[in-house]
């Protein structure tokens, strides 16, 4: 018969609190990447031209 570890079990608000953390986290990141001044700024002012002219 296996004996059960107790001790990494966790509360459930411990376990939201520290899902709202990664998503938290998660948010900032997509946001950085993401962000679309940020990504305005380092593309080309002509980004392939007018294929009619």
């Amino acid at each position: 018969m296996k004996k059960e570890n107790n001790t990494d079990k966790i509360t459930r608000k411990q376990a939201i609190s520290k899902m709202g953390k990664y998503a938290a986290i998660t948010a900032v990141g997509t946001f950085v990447i993401l962000n679309p001044l940020k990504s305005q700024a380092q593309s080309p002012p002509d980004a392939g031209g007018d294929p009619f002219s």
